[in-house]
């Protein structure tokens, strides 16, 4: 019996023979296997994709226990994991050190950081991760902190204002798609939709306090600025260092949100942690799954038209609501 493939699949094992990475090769056999038509003229193929998948998967998990091994494997903590990214000496080091209680190397020559390091930003009330990297284009970085990039919640592009930022930029972003990363608000070839991972992104231009670091600045925001946040820092003088966790705050797209039990003050201790534009049901939703099913309604301060407001389900909330769940 033939096996009559339609022409997606086709497609499929187009974009399977071009991946370059094992993730995205099993992404298209997976496509691959759910497209073909499932009869006795294409079980043996169906047999071997299957252990394609197999074999890879494999490959993947080894990979995997060697980034771990290597100290490249990062578990999330906090509000949001903010992965700094970028080219040697920008600066990436000592931005972490400043804004952290953490003791990263930090020296004046390239190639200072060895392997991925987390440390804990505080802003306000809530704490946000930050992963010092190893410059992206070092040899062999790419591959082991290829995974680290594609999970963080946000990348940040560190540069060197007083150098060739815009070349430093340019330079990052070919290095992240080379990754199949791609800022989710700049355009992209959507011949490569199926393998992309998109990311928000800011750019931190590091050492403000540098010969010609303003015009370098105005450069670099003339050409990124309509996409993403283009911050200006230095990480040795303090320049801009107080209000870059609330810039990095807002670029993480995300609220806080406090609960309050009828009759009770408001618990202003633990935020629940939210998407920006987030309802009052998918705030209900991230507290227990079976919440929003059972709730008539909630009463807000702070985003309402009036304090104590009672609101439905739809309503949508804004940082630092507080918000009182009836069922």
């Amino acid at each position: 019996m033939p096996a009559n493939l339609p022409p997606q699949y086709f497609e499929a094992e187009k974009r399977f023979r071009a991946a370059k990475d094992v993730d995205d090769k099993v992404a298209a056999l997976h496509e691959m296997l759910g497209i073909m038509p499932h009869h006795k003229g294409t079980d043996k193929l169906q047999a071997g994709l299957r252990a394609k998948i197999a074999k890879l998967s494999q490959e993947a998990e080894r990979k995997l226990a060697t980034a771990r091994r290597a100290g490249f494997y990062i578990r999330r903590e906090g509000a949001g994991q903010v992965v700094l990214t970028g080219p040697a000496n920008s600066g990436k080091s000592q931005l972490v050190a400043t804004l952290t209680e953490a003791a990263p190397e930090v020296a004046m020559y390239p190639y200072t950081t060895k392997s991925a390091m987390p440390a804990m930003m505080q802003f306000e009330d809530i704490q946000i991760q930050l992963v010092d990297t190893p410059p992206i284009g070092q040899r062999g970085v790419r591959t082991l902190i290829s995974s680290i990039l594609r999970a963080a919640d946000l990348l940040a592009i560190v540069v060197n204002l007083g150098g060739d930022p815009l070349g430093e930029a340019e330079w990052s972003l070919a290095e992240l798609l080379e990754c199949h990363i791609v800022p989710v608000t700049m355009p992209h070839d959507e011949e490569l939709s199926g393998g992309i991972y998109l990311k928000a992104v800011a750019i931190i231009g590091n050492k403000s306090d540098l010969p010609g670091a303003y015009r370098n600045l105005r450069t670099l925001r003339e050409r990124f600025e309509s996409y993403f946040p283009v911050l200006s820092v230095s990480a040795t003088e303090g320049e801009g260092m107080d209000e870059l966790p609330g810039r990095i705050f807002q670029a993480l797209n995300i609220i806080r949100v406090y609960t309050k039990a009828p009759g009770q003050k408001a618990d202003l201790s633990e935020p629940v942690i939210l998407p920006r534009k987030s309802t009052v049901g998918e705030a209900a939703a991230e507290i227990h799954k079976d919440f929003k099913k059972g709730m008539k309604y909630a009463v807000v301060w702070g985003s309402g038209k009036y304090q104590a407001q009672t609101v439905s389900k739809s309503h949508v909330l804004q940082d630092g609501d507080v918000v009182e769940f009836h069922v």
